[in-house]
């Protein structure tokens, strides 16, 4: 009985926790996994700014223009590159309101969970899930935008493709993060390829755009070099 005391009153030494005690004698908790990086907050911080700022920015120029039908945007430059044009478009608002709203209260939550990450908090394997789902959407979202602006309207908003680049950069690191944290389930050779490859994916995945954006308005921007 006097060994049961000592063991149930000793103290922890210095640099072992209760978790670590637990671990080494087996006893499992139903506490749930968590998921934390002060780099990965950074970077969604450092993301989530600049979408939000070209989000509100559009927003503003969008109810600048609703106001005024003569007023002309600050990022329509030219026929192409063309914030107007996009704007007074039935794409630029596919569920009955201005889509850069969408933008503004995404972009403030991924701005949020960036700082909390930051600050070194972690998040619960399920906002991390969550997290994954609403930036897959996101993209998602994006890449219909980009073939209408392309192929159907026939313009380029230049905040919008701010946001292009800032949505695909966040698809391709959040879902490495996910594959790495085992939040989102795959095959080991393919988690570990995105892992790995993230930042050559990123790159690859914009100059896709450009491209696409070149061989779209190839004959316009032939009008702006200096020998055509």
């Amino acid at each position: 009985m006097a060994h049961l005391d000592q063991r149930s009153t000793r103290e922890e030494p210095d640099g072992v926790d209760a978790a670590d005690d637990d671990a080494l004698l087996g006893e499992e908790h139903d506490a749930p996994p968590v998921i934390g990086d002060r780099r990965f907050g950074a970077w969604m911080l450092v993301t989530g700014l600049l979408g939000f700022v070209a989000a509100f920015v559009l927003t503003v120029e969008r109810f600048e223009l609703a106001l005024d039908p003569s007023y002309v945007p600050t990022c329509s430059i030219n026929p192409i590159l063309s914030c107007g044009s996009v704007m007074q478009t039935e794409q630029a608002a596919l569920l009955g309101f201005p889509n850069p709203i969408i933008g503004v209260a995404c972009f403030a939550v991924l701005t949020t969970l960036g700082v909390v990450l930051l600050s070194g908090a972690r998040l619960a394997r399920w906002v991390q899930v969550g997290v994954q789902v609403g930036v897959t959407a996101g993209t998602a979202f994006v890449v219909w935008l980009i073939s209408q602006s392309l192929y159907v309207v026939g313009a380029l908003c230049p905040y919008c493709m701010v946001v292009w680049a800032v949505m695909i950069a966040l698809f391709w690191t959040t879902t490495a993060r996910s594959l790495e944290q085992g939040a989102l389930p795959a095959p080991r050779g393919l988690a570990t390829a995105v892992v790995d490859l993230r930042v050559p994916l990123i790159a690859v995945s914009l100059a896709v755009v450009v491209a696409l954006v070149g061989v779209r308005f190839w004959d316009y921007w032939q009008t702006l070099l200096p020998f055509a």
